[in-house]
């Protein structure tokens, strides 16, 4: 058996995905291979492990002994699943495997949209003292309530943890979730408009589909509130950044607190980094040891399975 990582990642993050993989399992990585031997390792690979490298068709093509696409992560938009489904490839996720990390990065964000803690900390380190420069457009998230767009695992988890700060909690979903599990996460269902109109804060929790595209729009955020933030760690399409950074600029939302972006890695010429109401990182909702572990545990699993068919 033999399983090729794409991406390029640390020695440290090498090192605890070696740990995870299965004696019978080879781990090549692709980063480390010449021209010649990537072409050659593609030809015999059985399994790809990936988390946002493209994996097209033509991709696809140098594989033909490929029977499995294991993503480390939920969103699958990387992956052309139609084509894969047509050659037989199997394309795996890992549902809610870094769900807590995505969640804790949610709330982290918008207690620094909140609270100024980036930019308080530069300031402080240039040799500035804020100490009452930013009380007047600083809140705190208790009292608030907060529109959750995306009820799956990671939005699960937002919601637990925003309870704890003492928010009301609002959510909209393509499906509605059953009342059990509304009265287990005390949320209630809003349309999307309505949950716009109420929310404080609202966080983007969805995958990227053709439905989700461009979701939050001039339209959309045009109804919210002049003093709420908006979150984003889905994906970064969901929410068409020309209408945000508008937005932003011009005063009609508060602030926003940026994960995931349209073209990733982020152009450094991204009108949105220049916003001191934003608040931007480099798509780490995932990006903890613990959420790691938990996932390649996961993705061997799913390998060893279909390799062992």
């Amino acid at each position: 058996m033999n399983c090729i990582f794409l991406d390029s990642i640390t020695q440290e993050m090498k090192h605890f995905l070696c740990l995870e993989a299965p004696k019978e399992i080879e781990l090549i990585f692709f980063d480390e291979l010449g021209e010649v031997e990537k072409a050659e390792k593609l030809a015999k690979a059985e399994s790809i492990l990936t988390a946002t490298y493209i994996i097209n068709d033509e991709f696809m093509s140098r594989a033909p002994k490929l029977k499995i696409i294991q993503k480390m992560g939920v969103g699958t938009d990387n992956i052309d699943s139609i084509a894969a489904a047509k050659r037989g490839i199997l394309v795996r996720n890992v549902p809610g495997g870094n769900a807590n990390g995505v969640a804790e990065l949610t709330i982290g964000l918008i207690l620094d949209v909140y609270r100024k803690i980036s930019i308080l900390n530069q300031e402080i380190k240039s040799g500035t003292w804020s100490m009452w420069t930013y009380r007047s457009c600083s809140y705190e998230i208790k009292g608030k309530v907060h529109g959750i767009v995306g009820l799956g695992h990671i939005g699960k988890s937002v919601a637990q943890l925003s309870k704890a700060f003492g928010t009301s909690l609002l959510y909209y979903s393509h499906k509605r979730a059953t009342s059990e599990i509304e009265a287990e996460y005390d949320v209630t269902y809003a349309g999307l408009e309505e949950l716009l109109r109420k929310s404080d804060i609202v966080s983007i929790h969805v995958p990227l589909t053709n439905e989700t595209r461009n979701l939050i729009a001039v339209k959309q955020i045009g109804l919210m509130k002049q003093n709420a933030i908006l979150i984003n760690v889905g994906r970064g399409n969901v929410v068409n950044e020309k209408d945000l950074y508008d937005a932003l600029a011009a005063g009609k939302i508060s602030g926003a607190g940026i994960d995931v972006w349209a073209n990733e890695p982020v152009e450094p010429d991204n009108p949105l980094l220049t916003l001191d109401n934003v608040v931007a990182t480099p798509h780490v909702g995932g990006g903890t040891v613990d959420a790691a572990i938990n996932i390649f545990r996961v993705s061997f699993q799913n390998i060893y399975q279909a390799l062992s068919r």
